[in-house]
């Protein structure tokens, strides 16, 4: 296979695992913690030529699971009021934090492509009652919780 060729294969592989390409995710965290991709790769775990390699699509995954966790607690990080607020103290501590920690990944911690997640919650709930229990337990909350009650008509119309 042609270069070209590898490195598409790769970033459509980085869509299907994890919800997008990796060089758009970290671009992000770049940007947000207002670091270079060296000390982003410091911060993960990684070496900046394997993060380079991933973010560019020449490798199609991240294969330490503790680098991958660590994106994860970036990007959550970027969330909280602290860090949102772009204060350098608040940025920094959160770098550091992530970079002492010792994470373990677990199934929750990974990405999800949401339309997949919504069509596998659907299929729990399904499972998990009948298509008559679904659609009277919609009846019941359409009144007070019009989006739940959706949901729950979405699990019942699964076939």
């Amino acid at each position: 296979m042609e270069d070209q060729k590898i490195v598409q294969r790769n970033l459509e592989l980085q869509k299907q695992w994890y919800g997008e390409p990796l060089g758009d995710r970290v671009r992000r965290l770049v940007v947000a913690f207002d670091v270079s991709q060296a000390n982003l790769a410091d911060v993960l775990g990684i070496s900046a030529p394997m993060l380079s390699q991933v973010m560019s699509g020449r490798r199609a995954k991240i294969g330490n699971p503790s680098v991958l966790a660590r994106l994860i607690m970036l990007e959550r990080k970027v969330l909280t009021p602290e860090v949102a607020s772009g204060r350098k103290e608040a940025l920094q501590k959160a770098l550091e934090d992530v970079r002492d920690s010792k994470p373990t990944v677990s199934r929750d911690m990974l990405p999800v492509d949401p339309g997949r997640a919504d069509r596998a919650a659907l299929a729990m709930l399904r499972r998990t009652a009948t298509v008559e229990e679904l659609t009277e337990a919609a009846r019941l909350l359409d009144g007070r919780f019009p989006a739940l009650a959706e949901v729950l008509r979405r699990a019942g119309a699964l076939t």
